[in-house]
């Protein structure tokens, strides 16, 4: 058994999801099968759907922050601030220099640039109109940065750029600091703010990889036959970290045990995924926990409806759990929400917690055509089911360029 101080729990969850804007609203509508997929409309592309977030900005931030700076720092701003309540702290009572703050990230800064060069078009593109906020906004570190602002935190924070995989690597980062002491507190996690540019369409559209479908709430339907792409969101979830003697001795209360991880390459192709690879990621992070692949007891699936994404990951499940597959319930949460990119880890994660709690798997929507190729033992379609007891959780997060991330959350034992 590991020391308390090397042992790194999860105490706070603070989040902004298309069909929820708290832990407790959005795992309410994950049982019910709300969706949060609804019709968009962004410039130059035209109609399509998307998962767009509700949250209130204005109740952590002044006019002049939201004015200054970017939807990504909104979104982790907000979803700082209630990670932050939901643990019970207050940065008043803390040393702000032994705080730090990762966000993991797909992209940053093309919204701010396209947004600029819209402006600037209304005025012959003269540069002289170019907004001096711009460099602020487009740095990679700005969503990060922008929490530590709000907040008064002084000590270290930076965003991970990992495309799709980037909301687990924002939770490995900030388990790293603290277990390297150079931090007593993590805020991290991943946000996405992907919908406000009208590129991440185009070029999706451009690979035929956007989802399309008559019912904005149907269109993002992993393992379904008839799946034909990825609905694009924004979102965002932030956890606090903390290592298990300092969170116990504060008496804190503990959502889970971050227990495994791992990250590798494809080194392959720029878009296809890997499932070999996949699977060595999801063996690593299983070994590092200490299991074998059945002592799995959930997996929430990277899937995002793409026709050959999903196979090729339930293929890397079989190879991983081969026999024990039967024994492992999987569910998917972008059939609810969509693709959050950066934040979809983190996210996902967060709207399965709450299993460890009530003994409840939340379902996959939308697969009314289930793909033989996707047909897994225990996948959980339609309606929640009640299992009693759920130890541990592995969630699967793969991006573009090869990059394939797993974090394991446990249930706290003492």
């Amino acid at each position: 058994m590991k020391a308390a101080s090397e042992r790194i729990v999860i105490t706070g969850v603070g989040l902004a999801a298309p069909n929820g804007n708290s832990l407790a609203e959005f795992r309410a509508n994950l049982l019910a099968g709300v969706s949060g997929v609804r019709p968009y409309h962004i410039r130059y592309f035209g109609d399509t759907h998307a998962g767009v977030c509700t949250f209130d900005p204005a109740k952590y931030q002044k006019r002049k922050e939201l004015r200054v700076g970017t939807r990504a720092g909104s979104i982790s701003v907000y979803c700082a601030n209630e990670a932050l309540a939901d643990a019970g702290l207050r940065m008043a009572d803390l040393d702000p220099t032994r705080v730090g703050v990762f966000v993991g990230i797909t992209e940053h800064g093309n919204v701010e640039t396209e947004n600029e060069i819209y402006e600037l078009s209304k005025y012959n593109y003269d540069v002289k109109y170019w907004t001096h906020h711009h460099n602020a906004r487009t740095v990679a570190n700005s969503p990060a940065g922008e929490v530590t602002i709000n907040l008064g935190i002084t000590g270290p924070h930076y965003t991970v750029g990992a495309a799709c995989a980037a909301g687990n690597l924002g939770c490995v980062n900030g388990l790293q600091q603290l277990l390297l002491g150079e931090v007593d507190l993590a805020i991290a996690g991943g946000v996405s703010e992907s919908i406000h540019t009208f590129g991440i369409f185009a070029a999706f559209n451009s690979q035929n990889a956007l989802a399309t479908h008559a019912d904005s709430t149907k269109a993002s339907r992993p393992f379904d036959l008839a799946r034909n792409g990825i609905v694009v969101s924004e979102g965002g979830a932030l956890f606090t970290l903390e290592r298990l003697d300092g969170a116990l001795a504060r008496g804190a209360r503990i959502h889970g045990e971050i227990t495994g991880y791992f990250s590798n390459s494809d080194a392959a192709d720029m878009v296809l995924p890997n499932p070999e690879r996949q699977a060595q990621c999801m063996l690593r992070a299983i070994a590092r926990a200490g299991l074998e692949p059945g002592g799995i007891d959930l997996v929430n699936t990277h899937a995002t409806g793409t026709p050959a994404g999903d196979i090729m990951e339930c293929r890397a499940l079989r190879s991983v759990f081969g026999d024990a597959l039967d024994r492992v319930y999987v569910n998917n949460t972008k059939s609810f929400i969509g693709h959050c990119m950066g934040a979809a880890g983190a996210l996902e994660l967060a709207g399965n917690l709450p299993s460890f709690t009530d003994g409840v798997i939340h379902p996959t929507i939308n697969v009314d055509n289930l793909d033989p190729e996707c047909a897994l033992p225990r996948l959980v379609i339609g309606q929640p089911v009640r299992v009693g007891k759920v130890d541990t959780i592995l969630n699967n997060s793969f991006g573009m360029v090869g990059i394939n991330s797993v974090l394991i959350v446990s249930r706290y034992r003492p």
